[in-house]
């Protein structure tokens, strides 16, 4: 890719982005509507077990039944 089209395709993905940032509303998470009813905030050990250890062993699972499960044969 010349540097034109690489140039070209750069201000279209930023003028993309630029514009959904601005024909997007606020979220107004300040103000709540009605039927709103947010339960007890997570704590930092539930947060980080959701977010940070639960994907990692999830990885760690489907690593080791890709590995366990391999048929092709090892080079030597």
């Amino acid at each position: 890719m010349d540097k034109k089209n690489a140039l070209r395709a750069g201000a279209v993905a930023a003028g993309t982005t630029l514009m959904m940032l601005l024909m997007s509303s606020p979220a107004l998470a300040l103000t709540p509507d009605d039927g709103d009813d947010p339960g007890p905030g997570l704590s930092v050990a539930e947060t980080l077990g959701l977010y940070v250890v639960a994907p990692l062993a999830l990885f760690a699972v489907i690593a080791g039944l890709v590995m366990v499960l391999d048929k092709s044969k090892k080079q030597s």
